[in-house]
């Protein structure tokens, strides 16, 4: 019964990606070939855009958005949507710093804020599964309730005492040239796209986006899915989180504040679609 379920979710699958349209092939180009314009009109602007000591400024400012789009991704082809991500983030950026201001290894602090990110991102995901809330009224209430949460815990106050070799996490180079950040967005991209391409989460995500009652009816189990995909969506906040914190070398109770909006800007500028069922990790970034 199990490989019969198997096989016609991936029947439908298949079908869905099928014989992509000229609009398709538009859509899936035009990201690419924007920032190709961008980038050949900045060139010629300024003389200074193509220099790796400004390459490497955008690749840090960006990351952060980047990682928690790479989320936010999965979380939109799903059929969802997670307006909470700012505020997660301040949440677990101070989660994070306050652990190492205890002393505790970066290690660990960068684990505990990936953990209080996934939390956020499980309450979500329970609002959503079990309560029957729409992902919009759920993640908008999750919004105000981490922000609210982050500034009773640090009643405003930014977590200073920190050590200055937190801040290679933001800031640091690998061999020299390399970003850090832009070293672990490069990691957390390849496996956000093995995850949507090869297993069954990222199957499934497209099948409960596309057509949420053809996946309940092919056997997928929605709900444990759901829950997966916001929970992951939330661990990878927590650590934008940290490496936001990490640039400043502060955890800031305010960071974050408008972050969802450029967020979903990147996935559907991306080609996702707000209804679900479509989006790369590719386009997003």
């Amino acid at each position: 019964m199990g490989q019969t379920s198997e096989t016609s979710f991936a029947t439908a699958v298949s079908t869905f990606r099928e014989r992509p349209s000229l609009r398709d092939w538009i859509e899936r180009l035009l990201p690419y070939a924007s920032v190709v314009a961008l980038f050949t009109a900045l060139s010629i602007l300024s003389p200074y855009f193509l220099t790796v000591q400004n390459l490497s400024s955008v690749c840090r400012q960006t990351a952060v958005i980047t990682i928690i789009a790479l989320g936010m991704t999965i979380i939109m082809i799903s059929g969802g949507i997670d307006l909470s991500v700012g505020s997660v983030m301040a949440f677990a950026g101070i989660c994070g710093t306050q652990l190492l201001e205890s002393r505790q290894s970066l290690v660990a602090s960068v684990a505990g804020a990936m953990l209080a990110g996934a939390a956020w991102g499980l309450l979500n995901s329970a609002l959503i599964t079990l309560l029957k809330v729409s992902p919009f009224i759920a993640t908008l209430g999750t919004m105000g309730a981490a922000r609210g949460v982050t500034l009773v815990i640090t009643n405003g106050m930014p977590v200073v005492n920190l050590p200055s070799s937190f801040g290679r996490l933001g800031d640091g180079n690998i061999f020299r040239i390399v970003p850090v950040p832009l070293a672990i967005l490069v990691a957390l991209a390849l496996l956000t796209g093995f995850i949507l391409k090869y297993t069954r989460m990222g199957r499934y995500a497209y099948a409960i986006g596309s057509n949420v009652e053809a996946a309940r009816y092919a056997g997928v189990p929605i709900r444990r899915y759901l829950v997966a995909i916001y929970t992951f969506g939330g661990a990878l906040t927590g650590l934008a989180g940290m490496i936001e914190a990490s640039r400043l070398v502060t955890g800031q109770p305010t960071a974050g504040q408008g972050y969802e909006l450029s967020v979903i800007a990147a996935v559907v500028i991306g080609g996702a679609s707000l209804s679900g069922g479509e989006g790369t990790v590719a386009g997003t970034i």
